[in-house]
């Protein structure tokens, strides 16, 4: 059965959280500041975390990086702030996905759904990638059809390819491939992602696999 820790310091939406995940039979823990999140991840192991960022004793953000320093564990995040900046300093941090409050209980549990199966699946299983008409085979290196990727490219794909469905934000990307001091330079991704989907998708004026999430980052869809 998959475990489930809930972190927010508002009762009732820990009770209604706790009723629904249960209903569905999913294991609730559950969590009223950062500093019982982090014990409880570290005694329980959850398969999941529901995270608040407004925390009485710590930023949501700060519980991210703590989980993400000894633990690959999905996290969503639940939080009142809306804005951009808010958004991709959470997944900057490690978070797998990002719910506004208010949201309808149907819609968080079809993330988490999704999340959990993102999380079952294997490298093994993405080792060959199917992006439009091309096979991408990780470990090989190479793509069919004679398609063929610069370092940078391979880079940039593999990150993406390695979290199906997961915004990517641009400070990642760029810190991954060309390190810190260009987490500024978001045109690199623009025209690197550009050149990607020329080779790779169908119709790269529509992508549909390689997508960009105005002002947060890219989300590679299977």
């Amino acid at each position: 059965m998959t475990r489930i820790l809930v972190v927010d310091d508002e009762p009732q939406i820990l009770r209604a959280l706790r009723i629904n995940l249960a209903a569905r039979h999913y294991e609730v823990d559950m969590a009223g500041d950062g500093g019982s999140a982090l014990r409880q991840a570290a005694d329980r192991h959850p398969d999941l975390v529901l995270l608040d960022l407004g925390l009485p004793d710590m930023d949501g953000v700060d519980v991210i990086q703590g989980l993400r320093g000894w633990t690959n564990v999905p996290i969503i995040v639940l939080s009142g702030r809306a804005g951009n900046r808010d958004k991709v300093e959470a997944l900057d941090a490690g978070a797998d996905d990002y719910v506004t409050k208010p949201f309808g209980i149907d819609e968080l549990l079809a993330r988490v759904r999704a999340v959990a199966r993102r999380s079952a699946v294997t490298e093994a299983e993405f080792a060959q990638i199917r992006v439009g008409d091309h096979m991408v085979d990780r470990v090989g290196k190479t793509v069919s059809g004679g398609v063929r990727l610069t370092p940078t490219e391979w880079h940039i794909l593999e990150i993406l390819l390695r979290n199906p469905g997961k915004l990517v934000g641009h400070r990642h990307l760029l810190t991954e491939v060309w390190g810190a001091q260009f987490v500024k330079e978001s045109h690199y991704l623009r025209q690197y992602m550009a050149q990607l989907r020329r080779k790779l998708e169908r119709d790269p004026a529509h992508p549909v696999h390689l997508i960009t999430e105005p002002g947060m980052g890219y989300r590679f869809l299977v």
